[in-house]
């Protein structure tokens, strides 16, 4: 039988997963430089509440807070051993706002780099990295998550290593890169080079693409590359909400909800199917999103150059 995304992705044209995590967190009361994972068990209530908060602006898919929950990123706050109980919290709190929504929603295990640099170059194996994200992977299988959601990767390496952990968990997965104002991710990978590289995965993922970077129109020019490869696989695109400044005790982000929700109409008539925001992407942003898909007549497919003068014109004077 198919999976639940692959079968809702077979239903409809385009879903909308949800927004940030961490950011919402901090605007919520999480002290800066505590880890967001930690919340699942100490303070589950908000992390609930951000959940239902993004189901209620019409979240498809929702990330359970469980990014940096890896054995080697939970090390910086001397957590390391906790990497089961917080992933299968994340999963379980999830889970419950997904349950109680009322409508399918798809709780995707969120899983994010392993916060060291792979080999070559650096000293991390790609056995060693999937031995980390198939831990955490089991763990989110246990807590009731339906997929894995492996985001902000910039190596191939990493990229296979989280094929790896999927097909050892038993779970389908997504795979997203980061790609910087140039085009390419931290460690030089291009949109092309991610495409061509999904197909020949030990495990390829349900759907790809990019999430982060430095906002709404460079991601959707990177998403670009991708339909130029050729693949036919749905594609993700997920976006910050702009550059952040702080702001009365808070990060704020410049795109505006009327900013992302002209993102998520260029990115439909690009034919992305998977439609999100990444950091500073409140449920408000969210809400705006999901009247935008669903009100906007779809137009032709935007070229690069309409794409950035509709962002700047969204953006208004002075972005």
């Amino acid at each position: 039988m198919p999976d639940q995304l692959s079968r809702m992705l077979g239903e409809r044209p385009w879903l909308l997963a949800d927004g940030a995590t961490g950011t919402n967190l901090y605007n919520m009361g999480l002290a800066p430089g505590t880890a967001p994972d930690l919340w699942c068990e100490s303070h589950p209530d908000k992390v609930l509440d951000l959940h239902r908060r993004m189901i209620a602006a019409g979240a498809d898919i929702i990330l359970t807070n469980s990014f940096g929950a890896n054995a080697s990123r939970l090390r910086l706050a001397s957590a390391q051993d906790r990497v089961g109980p917080l992933n299968r919290a994340a999963a379980r709190l999830a889970r419950e706002a997904s349950d109680g929504s009322g409508r399918a929603v798809i709780v995707a295990g969120s899983v994010g780099p392993i916060g060291e640099i792979m080999a070559p170059m650096g000293r991390l194996t790609e056995a060693e990295a999937a031995a980390m994200f198939t831990q955490q992977a089991q763990a989110l299988k246990e807590g009731g998550a339906d997929l894995l959601w492996v985001e902000t990767i910039s190596a191939a390496e990493e990229m296979r290593a989280a094929s790896r952990a999927a097909q050892a968990a038993g779970l389908p997965w997504c795979g997203m890169m980061s790609f910087e104002s140039g085009g390419r991710s931290m460690m030089g990978m291009t949109p092309a080079q991610l495409a061509a590289l999904v197909d020949r995965l030990p495990c390829p993922p349900v759907a790809y693409g990019a999430n982060c970077g430095t906002g709404p129109a460079e991601l959707l020019l990177a998403v670009a590359g991708f339909s130029a490869s050729g693949s036919e696989r749905p594609v993700i695109a997920k976006p910050n909400a702009g550059v952040p400044r702080y702001q009365d005790g808070g990060l704020v982000y410049d795109a505006t909800p009327a900013v992302m929700a002209e993102f998520a109409v260029l990115a439909r008539d690009m034919g992305v199917r998977i439609i999100g925001g990444c950091c500073g992407t409140t449920p408000e942003h969210l809400a705006a999103m999901r009247d935008a898909l669903v009100g906007a007549p779809r137009g032709p497919r935007p070229t690069p150059e309409h794409i950035s003068a509709r962002i700047a014109q969204a953006m208004g004077p002075g972005e």
